[in-house]
């Protein structure tokens, strides 16, 4: 007689799929020593306060953490809330951090959480660190909301010169997406005054740190700027998304307002909104058409040599392009980067005539080393 065997294999049960509040509700249970009812409740209501009453989160709370009971991913003794193997597992697929690695709160949500609330891979601890130091957090925000390249522990001079790039392209109305100069050409200035385009209150900010300070608390809806204020700022956003997510999950549970607008990253990919300014913007070869057109009829000079004042084709532009919505120091700066791509020619006033000293100074443009003063003009 031949005895037949089987081999068997183990089979994992399938995860059970949890709702977008339960998986932040099991990120603060899997921490190590777990979490009560009570701690969960006031620990994260700042993610959710803002959107919902207090009342209103306690009862949602108390509904998913009987979801991730009822689901075993957690269990609860002597009033006390801890993860299941399951749950650490799903906590940490959340995450985007290493199964069974048990760590604090504070570790989870001032590095994990506020990674994913800026939307960043949780794959690169020593980045995420960034966020423990309100420099770091506001470089990690700007690099997140403008799509700036990645740098670790950058300086404010050098995230100036890469949000003057972003401005210059949102100038151009997002249509450029390379091509650009690295931003550090322009004096610190003319690059401070251009990337302080991108406030909602557009300024000079008079120094790089009171730019980035200013921008990286527009960028997340904080009303001040401290440490704390951008933390809470971040958390509000992801609870706003985890809400938003939850709503759809759970349409007839929460009613949520829309997502806290950010601004748009001059390298998004998406399709402008119909009927936005920025549509309006001019493209490389609409740009430099119209200056050229415009100089033609301001220029000065004989046959060969004939130069327009900079702020003559400035205040033509102005009257006759107002849809470009252009400032005078976005336009001078697309004057820049044209002459630096070649497709016009910038020039300096060699010997200065007292008589045009006014216009002269409306003129300047100061870049690397030079200033400019004039737009050449070529005869046909």
């Amino acid at each position: 007689m031949i005895a037949a065997t089987q081999s068997s294999k183990s089979v994992t049960a399938p995860r059970p799929a949890i709702s977008p509040l339960c998986e932040l509700l099991l990120a603060r249970i899997s921490c190590d020593g777990g979490a009560t009812r009570s701690e969960i409740a006031n620990e994260l209501a700042g993610f959710l306060t803002h959107k919902l009453s207090p009342g209103e989160w306690r009862r949602t709370a108390e509904t998913q953490i009987g979801q991730l009971i009822a689901n075993g991913l957690a269990t609860e003794t002597r009033n006390r809330l801890k993860a299941t193997d399951a749950g650490c597992a799903a906590a940490a697929s959340y995450l985007g951090t290493k199964s069974g690695e048990r760590r604090t709160w504070t570790e989870i949500r001032d590095l994990d959480l506020i990674g994913k609330g800026l939307g960043l891979a949780a794959n690169n601890p020593s980045r995420l660190k960034m966020a423990l130091r309100p420099e770091g957090l506001r470089a990690l925000i700007l690099q997140s909301v403008y799509q700036l390249p990645v740098k670790k522990n950058p300086s404010v001079s050098k995230l100036r010169a890469q949000l003057a790039v972003v401005a210059l392209e949102r100038a151009f109305g997002n249509s450029v997406k390379s091509g650009f100069g690295k931003g550090a050409a322009f004096t610190s200035k003319a690059g401070r005054t251009l990337a302080g385009q991108l406030s909602l209150a557009p300024r000079d900010f008079g120094t790089d740190q009171r730019l980035v300070v200013a921008l990286a608390a527009e960028a997340v809806g904080a009303v001040q700027t401290d440490h704390d204020a951008l933390k809470d700022a971040v958390f509000r956003n992801l609870g706003t998304k985890i809400l938003a997510a939850q709503a759809v999950s759970e349409p007839k549970v929460l009613s949520v307002t829309p997502l806290h607008a950010m601004p748009k990253a001059a390298n998004d990919a998406a399709p402008m909104q119909k009927g936005t300014a920025a549509q309006s913007k001019p493209d490389h070869q609409v740009f430099v058409a119209t200056v050229k057109a415009a100089a033609a009829k301001h220029a000065e000079g004989w046959s060969g040599n004939r130069k327009a004042f900079i702020s003559e084709v400035w205040q033509a532009i102005r009257e006759t392009q107002p849809a470009w919505d252009l400032t005078e120091i976005e336009f001078k700066c697309m004057l820049a980067e044209e002459h630096r791509l070649g497709r016009l020619v910038l020039a300096t006033a060699d010997l200065k005539d007292k008589r045009n000293l006014h216009a002269l100074e409306a003129s300047e443009i100061a870049y690397k080393n030079t200033v400019w003063h004039f737009l050449r003009v070529e005869d046909d």
